[in-house]
């Protein structure tokens, strides 16, 4: 079976050091390429811009194949002066997390990221127009849906889709960890960097509903489309992404390298033990999980 292997940006705010020490495991792991850069707030810190250029430099000495990728929500001039000095970049692929990047980047190749809501195939012809040679599919699209998509994409675009990890849902304006803590957004402590997996949700019945991770809303449950490799690589999708977390990361590679190579793939447990879900995949809410019958 043949597919790669990418791991996406880091969602969450880890300490520098945790950060570091977690891509130099990466060294090591069968992972293709690697997704590097603040995607969800700008105030976060620990890693400035030079220090992930810095990283995807060591990395890309490895062998890795790395591509920066950009803030998903641009608030303020100095977010829109950063990401125009991410494109200028050009000695790495970059992946937009929204389309104003398109025109910074002036035609140059670039990875249409997940949030750029890709649904149609006219859409993926329009990118694939202005640059794009891979396309990261929306995490809540179901497997029909990607069938069809496929079947309408432009020669020489490839297709990637995350298989691992909660899922990133929506944005806001408004920084929710800062509100749970009853801090202003531009007072926030950087309270993030508590919640290495984001911070969980439930309903008034207790029930595990979505997570937040600063303006990001995550799906409460892990995503897990492990034991639907053979119908993704069948569909045409080329690269298939696992999101960091601060366990078991490495353990979802593992896997999908064994199923590429044709060996079993050992369980995978979820981060933190949460729960997992695939129903988006299915057609049915995304908070479900089917089980595949054995």
């Amino acid at each position: 079976m043949s597919y790669r292997i990418s791991l996406g940006p880091l969602l969450y705010y880890w300490p520098r050091r945790t950060v570091l020490d977690f891509y130099a495991d990466v060294v090591d792991s069968p992972v293709d390429i690697i997704y590097l850069g603040e995607t969800v707030c700008s105030r976060r810190h620990e890693l400035r811009a030079a220090d992930w250029l810095d990283l995807a430099r060591s990395l890309r000495d490895t062998g890795k194949t790395v591509v920066l990728s950009s803030q998903t929500l641009i608030e303020t001039s100095a977010d829109a002066h950063a990401l125009r000095r991410l494109c200028e970049h050009d000695d790495f692929l970059l992946e937009a997390g929204e389309v104003g990047a398109l025109r910074h980047l002036k035609g140059r190749h670039f990875v249409a990221g997940p949030h750029l809501n890709v649904y149609h195939g006219d859409t993926l012809a329009w990118l694939a127009g202005r640059g794009a040679i891979r396309f990261v599919a929306p995490v809540e699209m179901d497997g029909q849906s990607l069938l069809r998509l496929l079947q309408d994409r432009p020669s020489g675009i490839q297709a990637e889709a995350m298989v691992w990890g909660r899922m990133p849902l929506a944005f806001s304006a408004r920084c929710f960890t800062a509100r749970h803590y009853r801090l202003k957004k531009d007072a926030c402590e950087f309270r993030c960097i508590e919640h290495p997996d984001g911070m969980l949700m439930r309903t008034r019945e207790g029930q595990d509903f979505l997570a937040v991770n600063g303006i990001q809303t995550q799906s409460a449950a892990c995503l897990d489309l492990l034991g639907q490799v053979d119908e993704l690589v069948a569909a045409g999708v080329d690269v298939l992404r696992v999101s960091p977390h601060s366990h078991h990361t490495l353990d979802a590679v593992a896997a999908l390298d064994a199923i590429r190579q044709g060996r079993p793939a050992d369980p995978v447990p979820t981060p933190g033990g949460m729960g997992r879900c695939n129903g988006y995949w299915f057609g049915r809410a995304g908070i479900d999980y089917v089980e595949l019958s054995k």
